[in-house]
């Protein structure tokens, strides 16, 4: 793996800023203004595997501790006092990968304003990225064409609340005002929101890597927020209403105000854990709308208490002309819904179900997810 690899922007940007401003303003005089002095990465990449957890507690703590949150970062570690008011450890048995992690002070958890903040388990929370894997780069930014990601607001008709949602369009969407697109609507998982799958998962650099070495086609991206309950309590008591919304209200939005192509084969909805069940639902629901579903760590099922496509799949002529794409995802280490999962994909395939299964190793994190992604785009809209 490249040694700068580990300085690449991608890894370190996130909500609160792009480009990295960690500074202590060390004030001079009153004939001058100060100067800046930068503060240590609180996940500092070293290189060659080893990581070193930085922290500035208040003084006269006594402990400091960072815990991982399982997975790929199962350990725990304790930090001791270093210099300039830091407390640290160098570690070398964190695997590559995206990980959310917690600090304790004195047996308190509390967050590190020197490490990039998420949007995870209901909950700000610190994360960082090691780098590695068969292709460290493909969601890491590069000088390619970048699409552009804009945020828009639409009121629901389901919910009677304005909701919000993020849109990538592709390169070149501002000069090529003729062309057309197909949309795929993406879901984050449970305990995210709508802004996971640009910051943790980067999927703006994985299809723009994409596009730039012709793997894939041009698409606009919609994100929304998965968190969708009706006031009367009539909504499913897990998926909520996003089927809904998203049928109702999102895509005529969308259709209205972007370059849309709106025949069912070119629409797709995707999404990870929760997201996945949402978006099964929703295409299984509707297949009227959508030609294409993907499903990374998340429920598959053609049957449930509210719709049952257990005619479709038991007929693969009619499955096939309504499916062009299903797609579904797991890590390996995900068990034993990987293994489940590809024994439920094989068993239709040799019934003449067309579909694809996709394993990497992995946890339910977002370095299956960003992978699964990667591959699902790559097979999406194709002729």
């Amino acid at each position: 793996m490249k040694k700068d690899i580990i300085k690449n922007q991608a890894l370190y940007q996130y909500p609160l800023f792009f480009d990295d401003v960690r500074k202590n303003l060390i004030r001079g005089d009153r004939s001058g203004p100060g100067a800046y002095k930068p503060l240590r990465q609180g996940a500092e990449l070293l290189g060659d595997g080893k990581v070193r957890f930085n922290y500035r507690p208040p003084e006269g703590s006594n402990s400091v501790v960072v815990r991982g949150w399982g997975g790929s970062m199962p350990n725990s570690y304790e930090l001791k006092p270093d210099t300039d008011g830091y407390w640290s450890v160098i570690v070398d048995d964190i695997g590559p990968g995206f990980h959310y992690h917690e600090y304790y002070v004195d047996g308190v958890k509390a967050t590190n304003p020197l490490t990039p903040y998420g949007y995870g388990g209901f909950q700000t929370v610190n994360f960082f990225e090691v780098p590695g894997g068969e292709d460290p780069e493909f969601y890491l930014l590069k000088d390619v064409p970048h699409g552009t990601i804009r945020m828009d607001l639409y009121k629901s008709s389901v919910t009677g609340r304005w909701r919000n949602c993020y849109i990538y369009t592709p390169p070149g969407y501002e000069e090529n005002l003729e062309k057309r697109y197909p949309v795929l609507y993406l879901q984050h998982g449970g305990g995210e929101s709508e802004v996971g799958w640009v910051w943790q998962g980067k999927v703006n650099y994985i299809i723009d890597n994409l596009l730039a070495e012709g793997k894939c086609e041009e698409m606009i991206i919609v994100m929304n927020n998965g968190y969708a309950f009706k006031d009367d309590g009539t909504s499913h008591p897990a998926r909520g209403s996003l089927d809904e919304v998203i049928v109702q209200d999102c895509i005529p939005f969308i259709d209205k105000k972007y370059r849309t192509i709106t025949h069912r084969e070119f629409r797709a909805m995707a999404g990870l854990s929760m997201g996945g069940v949402q978006s099964n639902a929703t295409v299984m629901k509707n297949l009227h709308i959508f030609a294409n579903l993907g499903i990374f760590s998340g429920g598959f099922s053609y049957k449930a208490t509210d719709y049952d496509q257990t005619e479709l799949f038991n007929n693969p002529d009619e499955y096939n002309k309504q499916f062009k794409l299903l797609f579904v995802a797991a890590g390996e280490q995900e068990q034993p819904m990987c293994d489940g999962l590809s024994r439920e994909l094989d068993e239709l395939r040799q019934k003449g179900i067309r579909n694809v299964f996709y394993s990497c190793p992995g946890y339910h994190e977002w370095d299956v997810w960003r992978n699964a992604c990667r591959e699902f785009i790559k097979l999406l809209f194709r002729p």
